[in-house]
């Protein structure tokens, strides 16, 4: 795997050098400190993977991308955390936060092989982080979410169940359950109907994970959801719906 590393900081490209050494199918094929030099790599070195910092002098990292009518895959490094959502909009497979964590650096190598050798084995050297969490939804299939000071990337395939918290929605996937400031409503009209159903007013749940459905009070339905000890109780109006869509 050839790397292009773009960050105008000689100390943050010196880093990411460093702990790439630690994965020996991993090639950095050159440096950049800025836009220009980055595009003068790219059609030089066409690297299958850019690590791109989003700060720089002149044009940012985004502005690069645009810029480009092609690219290879990205995962940002950056500083700041506050533009993770639009790292999706440009489709980029992770956002890593400096100083960046070995084990970070690991996952998002995986996710590039992945997409570039999808047989190809996955590292296990270096420890895997937990599962990663969701913060607002793309129209992409994956997810950035922060809840206090951690942050996660999730597949929208791994959310089996969103709730009502108060004023905010909780999102349950694998052991995580981290709380984020949006309505079912505003979630609901982001995801895709054929996985996600609306129970009732508090839940949306991934049809993917029920594990069983029993009969209720007043015609209604009891759902269980397999990975976790949730049992989802569906209105009775939404019962209907639910035998229709299941065929039930």
């Amino acid at each position: 795997m050839n790397v292009l590393l773009v960050d105008d900081s000689r100390l943050a490209r010196a880093e990411l050098r460093r702990l790439l050494e630690a994965f020996p199918d991993v090639v950095v094929a050159g440096e950049a400190r800025n836009a220009d030099e980055a595009r003068a790599q790219l059609a030089a070195q066409r690297p299958d993977l850019l690590l791109l910092d989003i700060h720089m002098p002149g044009e940012t990292g985004f502005e690069l991308l645009a810029s480009l009518e092609a690219a290879p895959p990205v995962v940002f490094t950056t500083a700041y955390d506050a533009h993770a959502l639009r790292a999706f909009d440009v489709n980029a497979l992770d956002y890593l936060l400096k100083p960046v964590q070995e084990a970070r650096l690991a996952a998002a190598l995986n996710k590039v092989r992945a997409q570039l050798l999808p047989e190809s084995p996955r590292v296990t050297s270096l420890p895997a982080p937990a599962v990663p969490a969701p913060t607002l939804l793309t129209g992409q299939d994956q997810v950035f979410v922060k809840d206090g000071e951690r942050c996660w990337f999730v597949r929208l395939a791994e959310v089996r169940l969103f709730e009502i918290n108060g004023s905010y929605t909780q999102i349950y996937f694998d052991q995580h359950r981290p709380l984020i400031p949006r309505t079912l409503a505003q979630l609901e009209a982001r995801l895709d109907p054929k996985v996600f159903f609306r129970a009732n007013r508090q839940q949306i749940i991934n049809l993917n994970f029920v594990a069983g459905v029993e009969p209720w009070f007043s015609h209604s339905l009891r759902l269980t959801l397999r990975g976790g000890a949730e049992v989802v109780e569906v209105s009775r109006q939404q019962s209907v719906r639910f035998r229709e869509l299941l065929s039930l």
